[in-house]
């Protein structure tokens, strides 16, 4: 009977913890009796690493890609790369590295690994290094129908492609989380008050401008968004544009928080205002959480996000970039508990039937078993 899968996960970091806990996610689910995954990152030093740790499995920090140019040293440079990884003999590597680099898959082949597979997160797409990773890779993990139709849907690649989209851990996003923040007392937001909310980072292309653009013409709402500050210029532009729309009472832009489902808890309402232009989205976390949690939620009519939530049945979705359809959308479900109450629960639901963590494990485990041959 053949022996466990060895399978290395590569992710740059675990600095920024985003997309590491999604990494982390599925790892932690794997079946024991038939995978013993293990972790590379360039470089440790991230909020994760303590948690790889306690796992108990392999924590590499080695470098996993090397410059591309010029070609013709590429092949010694990866040869030399893939030294550190021989000795390991792993099955297949998983890349959760989320650029257009090609090298790691030619380090995985000369370390001896038979398969080389990487998740497709982000929508960039036309450049020739995304086509060499796709013709180097076994298999890809597309997070949504319109990469599986715009960026694999020819005769090159659609045999490699697998739909996995992302999925919640469903007993930690559940509508009965208690208040553990406070965060309508601590911003002194009234009982009764309608509280939008929005997890994202700050950054242009997830779209706070359009959104506090639309919550300025809902009068008596409240929003609260939660994310890190990654461009400076951009969020001096969001605080100029709270006080010119005088809405500073009703606008607060906090920093990350990092028990997410308690904050949805006291959301009425979660928006997620992806910009079209610079935005689409793979497979936002975000919104499924909120989803997950029974949140009435609102998204734009984009790549990922339309994948998640049905207009009119568990949610709303608008135009992007448009703020008075999105301030429509907010005023709708302001002003109805009912339709809140009943987009919630069928957005739970949605969650339950196609968007579980563990259904996202079982995507993984079969492309594994695939590419390397095991029942």
């Amino acid at each position: 009977m053949r022996g466990k899968l060895n399978i290395l996960f590569t992710i740059p970091n675990f600095i920024t913890a985003g997309s590491g806990r999604a990494m982390l996610n599925i790892i932690e689910r794997l079946d024991s009796a038939r995978f013993a995954p293990a972790v590379c990152v360039s470089r440790k030093g991230g909020k994760l690493d303590q948690e790889v740790e306690k796992m108990g499995i392999p924590f590499i920090e080695a470098p996993f890609t090397v410059e591309a140019i010029p070609y013709h040293g590429l092949p010694l440079r990866a040869w030399k790369a893939a030294k550190v990884f021989r000795p390991l003999k792993f099955d297949a590597w998983h890349s959760f590295h989320y650029g257009n680099d090609y090298t790691e898959a030619i380090i995985a082949r000369f370390s001896g690994a038979k398969a080389w597979i990487f998740t497709k997160k982000n929508m960039n797409w036309h450049r020739r290094a995304w086509y060499v990773r796709s013709f180097l890779a076994r298999r890809i993990a597309a997070q949504n129908t319109d990469m599986m139709r715009d960026f694999f849907g020819g005769l090159a690649f659609r045999h490699k492609a697998r739909l996995v989209p992302r999925g919640v851990a469903t007993e930690k996003f559940r509508p009965d989380t208690p208040t553990r923040l406070q965060t309508r007392r601590r911003l002194a937001i009234k009982e009764g008050e309608i509280l939008l909310g929005c997890v994202a980072n700050l950054v242009i292309r997830k779209g706070h401008h359009t959104l506090i653009e639309a919550v300025a013409r809902v009068p008596g709402v409240h929003l609260v968004t939660v994310g890190q500050a990654l461009e400076e210029e951009y969020v001096a532009g969001l605080r100029r544009l709270v006080a010119d729309l005088h809405v500073d009472d009703r606008v607060h832009l906090l920093d990350h928080v990092d028990d997410v489902a308690a904050f949805l808890a006291e959301v009425d309402i979660f928006v997620l205002p992806t910009w079209g232009k610079w935005g689409m989205e793979g497979c936002p976390v975000a919104l499924l959480e909120a989803m997950s949690c029974g949140r009435a939620c609102i998204a734009t009519d984009i790549a990922g996000s339309h994948d998640l939530l049905e207009h009119n049945r568990s949610g709303l979705v608008v135009p992007p970039e448009d703020a008075a359809a999105l301030a429509a959308a907010i005023q709708q479900l302001a002003a109805s508990p009912e339709l809140r109450s009943q987009f919630g629960s069928a957005a739970r639901q949605r969650v339950l039937d196609h968007f579980t963590i563990e259904k996202e494990v079982a995507a993984h485990e079969a492309i594994y078993s695939e590419v390397l041959g095991s029942n």
